[in-house]
């Protein structure tokens, strides 16, 4: 199975990353980097560290936006510390001299899409402001992607204010235009499902035992991300944390990971108390057609599994 997987890499992304790379049921084709989780120019950095630590230079990567469509103020962490305690700017990879194309990832995505029988998903796990673009660019982009799947947004929880998850927030415009362009097969991975598939401590001991390169890096994010969050937010799980991006890679691998429902899902723009919102329609009040499948729920153990035999293959 094809993908382009658009990242804005940090802890979550490289693991999505080395599972999209190595797992032998998947293609990537190449990766798209967005502003996000830091700086454009730091996660198109890391998308090739990773791909390096795991011998995969040759699969392209392509920089994109370096800053939402609309807004000045967007990204602004509300605190500090733990975005940087998530992720950090630099990935504590070694630097390669692989270097990413010259091609906007914008441009990337519409001149790859248009292409006859390309047969290959998008999957965006960062904010979806190189998609949105895409979209601007070329009127047909999103007829021309057959399956977009989106790691973002959440019903019952939320992880940047009140109510929004981080990467529609970051660019609520960009993806209240992606909600609204009109893919066929728009697939969310929602906060309610990924934390339903927490990764442990214990699981990274296992990660460890394996010992090959893609192990002992994810280990290295995974640790990372729940130490912070056992000191800022604790999970249902002691000693756990989701790591969102990867959710979306198991279940292009296997579908049975996550439970969908499809409904329709519109992205707050206006109101600054809600602004990037995902407005869940789960008991479809809204007399709006369902325009994607939405996970809600997630099989942790099954997900663990995957994870590891995927990792192990470097």
């Amino acid at each position: 199975m094809k993908l382009v997987l658009d990242v804005d890499t940090g802890t979550d992304d490289a693991v999505a990353i080395m599972m999209a790379a190595l797992h032998p049921d998947l293609n990537l084709v190449a990766c798209t980097v967005v502003n996000g989780n830091a700086n454009v120019d730091y996660c198109t950095d890391n998308t090739l560290r990773v791909l390096s630590c795991i011998n995969r230079s040759h699969i392209p990567v392509y920089s994109g936006a370096y800053r939402p469509l609309a807004r000045n103020d967007f990204p602004t962490p509300r605190d500090p510390n733990k975005p940087k305690a998530l992720h950090g700017t630099t990935l504590p990879l070694p630097p390669t001299d692989t270097q990413a194309k010259t091609q906007h990832a914008a441009q990337f995505l519409v001149d790859y899409f248009k292409q006859p029988n390309h047969d290959t998903t998008l999957v965006a796990v960062g904010p979806l402001t190189n998609i949105a673009l895409a979209c601007t660019l070329d009127r047909d982009f999103a007829k021309n992607v057959e399956r977009l799947i989106i790691m973002g947004g959440g019903h019952a929880i939320a992880n940047t204010t009140a109510s929004a998850e981080f990467n529609f927030w970051a660019d609520p415009e960009a993806a209240a235009i992606v909600m609204s362009a009109g893919f066929s097969n728009i697939q969310l991975v929602t906060l309610d499902a990924t934390h339903q598939a927490l990764v442990t401590y214990d699981d990274c001991k296992q990660l460890v035992e394996q010992g090959s390169p893609a192990s002992l890096a994810a280990e290295l994010f995974i640790r990372q991300r729940i130490d912070v969050h056992e000191q800022f937010e604790k999970m249902d799980i002691e000693g756990s944390a989701p790591v969102h991006d990867a959710l979306c890679i198991g279940a292009l691998i296997n579908p049975k990971l996550i439970k969908t429902q499809h409904l329709h899902v519109s992205v707050e723009t206006g109101n600054a108390q809600s602004v990037g919102q995902s407005i869940i329609d789960v008991h479809k009040r809204s007399n709006q057609e369902a325009n994607c499948y939405v996970a809600l729920g997630a099989d942790r153990l099954g997900f663990i599994r995957l994870l590891l035999d995927t990792l192990a293959l470097t």
